[in-house]
């Protein structure tokens, strides 16, 4: 007999929150076997959204063995989020959090910065 799927404590909270974006919801967390918890629809867009308990330590908060498995099996983007704010910045309800621009006279072009371009003729 299979055991109740454990919801973390913050994960109403971070529902409401998306909710209240105008976020759609369904909560899948108790298929358990490593599924995420959250599947949302935003703006046109799918999330799978796997919730972990922000008030607990980082070693509270790691992927079970089953979750990692179902990541890698499914190869679907999970987005891991320990608060309501990760969760609305996952899905683009809110602007992602500003990058410090580089130091002055420093400047990087994208595609170099990601090794886009390999070796491109030596430049």
């Amino acid at each position: 007999m299979r055991r109740a799927a454990k919801v973390d404590a913050n994960q109403e909270e971070v529902v409401s929150a998306l909710r209240k974006a105008g976020a759609q919801v369904q909560s899948l967390a108790a298929i358990g076997k490593g599924v995420p918890d959250l599947l949302c629809s935003f703006r046109g867009n799918l999330f799978l959204l796997e919730v972990k308990d922000g008030a607990k330590p980082p070693s509270g908060q790691k992927l079970t063995a089953d979750q990692v498995k179902w990541h890698q099996a499914w190869g679907a983007l999970v987005e891991v989020v320990n608060s309501p704010e990760q969760a609305l910045r996952a899905i683009g309800a809110i602007a992602p959090t500003p990058q410090p621009a580089p130091p002055k006279g420093e400047r990087h072009h994208f595609g170099e910065s990601f090794g886009y371009f390999g070796d491109a003729g030596g430049r």
